[in-house]
């Protein structure tokens, strides 16, 4: 085994410093299996209720009007997390895409959105309007209102309780970190606060940003209390073979307000062509526990090895996981890309090249990713990116199988060794 590592140019050094961090994770491990255990009976049970059959692997065109499979689809994602509809769709570009489906179809001009987690992710900025932008919901009539986290990286219930007014129409929840080295929140803080806003304001619209968070734990936001739940099928529940797509569940009413943006209204969910991705999410769904818990080592994996040589991790190496996201805060922009390219150099697909950091659209600053994914952008499958600014940290996640996270974390640690960026104990 050290040998074939060897040849992907994994050094006997570095090999034995994960063989010896990786011996102290079983326990852990087991727990995550057990968790993808219970996820994949709850998918199976949803997939049975409804029928799946053959016929619903079935493409459709033009109009997409009877597609079976799209709408069994629908129903299953449906069950799975416990809402009343749900709409999974080819025609969601991405998860970015669908949480501005979701606010666009659910607030209408003199509304307020508010986000009680601080600063959503930087896609988002220009959607509301926080960058200004063309199209920006502030364009539209839709103010914004945000409070900011406590320090120690938990909800500042009483500035919310403030905050919240008669325009407050739509509470709007980030899961994971984003690019911020703040803990991701937990199902039953995200509960927690929830029941907390509906005491308040009984009839506000409460949306959870569920992206890299699905099948982390037995139960999701829908759960406990949230309206909406929004996330991209090129992350955990397309289970790295969705090959583009979105999906947001939740109440009947919020879900069909979003439909009738995704396409027009009169129309909403009764039009949209699968074009031919019927199997593929289908298959995807089935296998998201399965490779989310892949993902989830890998994460794990990271945070113990970039913590033993003295970085500063988020979550940290025994934290409970809310997410598949491991920050590594690097301090310096050499680290950032030196990581990168370790990922990078560590794929299946595009392992010869090197990740420099670009001017991507939607952020405000360079930003270097890593990614040699069948599915381009897929963040289930192994990746590494971070914005080139301080603190420096790099956002590690995915993996579809457990062993190539693994590599890929070793080959981020070698690459950091070889440029004399750190040295193992």
């Amino acid at each position: 085994m050290k040998e074939l590592y060897e040849q992907l140019g994994i050094s006997s050094q570095v090999y034995d410093f994960g063989s010896e961090i990786e011996e102290h994770l079983k326990e852990r491990f087991q727990a995550f299996d057990k968790t993808a255990e219970y996820n994949q009976m709850k998918v199976l049970l949803a997939m049975q209720k409804n029928k799946v059959s053959e016929e619903c692997f079935q493409s459709s065109s033009g109009y997409g009007y009877n597609d079976y499979g799209r709408d069994t689809l629908e129903k299953v994602y449906a069950d799975t997390f416990h809402t009343e509809a749900c709409l999974v769709r080819p025609q969601i570009a991405c998860g970015t895409h669908a949480l501005a489906i979701a606010l666009f179809g659910n607030l209408r001009p003199g509304d307020e959105l508010l986000a009680p987690a601080g600063k959503p992710y930087d896609t988002l900025e220009e959607v509301i309007g926080i960058r200004p932008s063309k199209g920006s919901l502030a364009e539209y009539g839709i103010s914004y209102r945000q409070v900011d986290l406590l320090k120690n990286g938990t909800f500042d219930y009483d500035s919310i309780k403030k905050a919240i007014n008669e325009k407050t129409r739509l509470v709007a929840i980030q899961r994971s970190k984003g690019y911020q080295t703040r803990p991701s929140f937990s199902v039953k803080q995200i509960g927690e606060l929830i029941a907390f806003v509906k005491t308040i304001k009984p009839d506000v619209i409460c949306m959870v940003d569920n992206c890299y968070g699905e099948f982390v734990d037995t139960i999701e936001p829908s759960d406990v209390g949230a309206d909406m739940m929004v996330g991209s099928l090129i992350k955990n529940p397309g289970g790295g073979l969705a090959p583009i797509g979105g999906y947001i569940a939740g109440t009947k009413e919020c879900v069909e307000n979003a439909s009738y943006r995704m396409t027009c209204p009169g129309l909403g969910m009764e039009v949209g062509a699968s074009l031919g991705v019927n199997r593929s999410f289908y298959q995807g769904f089935f296998m998201a526990p399965m490779v989310t818990k892949s993902a989830l080592k890998g994460a794990v994996f990271a945070a113990n090895v970039y913590e033993r040589l003295g970085f500063s991790v988020v979550p940290d190496s025994i934290e409970p996981r809310q997410d598949i996201i491991q920050a590594v805060t690097l301090g310096t922009a050499e680290g950032v890309i030196a990581f990168c390219k370790g990922i990078q150099a560590a794929a299946p697909v595009d392992s010869y090249v090197d990740p420099e950091p670009w001017d991507m659209p939607g952020y405000d600053s360079q930003v270097i990713m890593a990614a040699g994914a069948f599915v381009q952008g897929s963040s289930i499958e192994l990746s590494a990116d971070g914005p080139m600014k301080p603190p420096y940290a790099v956002y590690f996640q995915g993996g579809l199988t457990w062993e190539h996270a693994k590599l890929g974390v070793l080959k981020s640690l070698q690459k950091l060794l070889d440029a004399g960026l750190v040295t193992l104990p």
